[in-house]
């Protein structure tokens, strides 16, 4: 499954995913006042699933969305359940703009696995990226001081995992559609999670159910988006588009929950940001060999 190469398509698609994941941020934020992270999480699988039924019936139905890649798609979607559990557990531990910051680690983590496992190429500048980025989550964290938050930690670990689920989506893009894709996380995730959602069920109230939703459709959609814009350009390269999150988050926790930022943390975001444009910058061409 692939498309003819276009950064500015790739760059559409990732406009997609900026704007619905920042009402994630907040309506994740809101919806954890009341409903453990457990239930939320079932509960955006089987409403997300709600949303993408239209879509799947439309190009054919379940039949369709049969795949000789059912291990890959397991293994994936545990990865990400992982990581999307303490993403949304960071948020109720510490300000979203450094758990937005933390998560901006991604691209280091992506770029190691696509280098490694996906024969893209790790040049020069990808290095330099990744070495920016981790003296940025060294300056947010600030290990020397004492002051580790568990938050944080949990966040840098949301963000290995997903990293780890961004390799592994543009393994799948290389044969799978991007619809079967997004079927296969909401049936993997909704198996994962039934047991402890259930075991920790409160009905939640009107409110948080408005906040559900919203969770539901935007991360549903967030990832056909994430997806779609793989089959335009490699991962090291989609990735870094959303690096407009980080203020864009920062300014929606100082406007909505008067959270600010200390200095470590915007030089530290400033620094992984930084990491992430060298990304975007052209690789040379291979040198041709002249056969003889």
């Amino acid at each position: 499954m692939t498309r003819t190469p276009s950064k500015p398509k790739a760059a559409l698609w990732m406009a997609g995913w900026l704007s619905l994941m920042l009402v994630v941020v907040v309506a994740g934020r809101e919806a954890m006042r009341e409903v453990n992270v457990f239930q939320l999480m079932e509960l955006r699988t089987v409403i997300g699933f709600c949303f993408l039924y239209p879509l799947i019936h439309r190009n054919g139905g379940f039949a369709m969305m049969r795949t000789q890649r059912l291990p890959q798609h397991i293994g994936r979607n545990l990865v990400h359940y992982g990581a999307q559990l303490g993403w949304f557990f960071a948020l109720t531990l510490i300000p979203i703009g450094q758990v937005v910051a933390i998560e901006f680690t991604m691209p280091i983590w992506t770029a190691i696995l696509a280098a490694s496992f996906l024969g893209e190429r790790m040049t020069s500048w990808k290095v330099v990226a990744i070495v920016l980025g981790v003296v940025g989550v060294v300056m947010i964290v600030r290990p020397a001081t004492g002051e580790i938050n568990p938050g944080q930690l949990i966040a840098l670990c949301a963000a290995v995992g997903f990293g780890i689920s961004v390799a592994m989506v543009k393994s799948l893009t290389r044969t799978e559609k991007t619809l079967t894709i997004i079927f296969w996380m909401l049936v993997v995730q909704s198996s994962a999670g039934i047991l402890p959602a259930l075991y920790t069920w409160q009905w939640p109230s009107a409110y948080s159910w408005i906040w559900i939703v919203l969770i539901a459709f935007c991360g549903t959609f967030s990832h056909y988006c994430m997806a779609s814009a793989m089959l335009y350009a490699d991962a090291t390269i989609v990735v870094p588009m959303d690096f407009l999150r980080v203020p864009l988050t920062a300014a929606a926790g100082w406007l909505i929950y008067s959270e600010r930022l200390d200095l470590f943390t915007v030089l530290g975001a400033t620094l992984i940001l930084f990491g992430n444009l060298l990304n975007l910058k052209a690789p040379a061409p291979l040198p041709v060999r002249v056969g003889t």
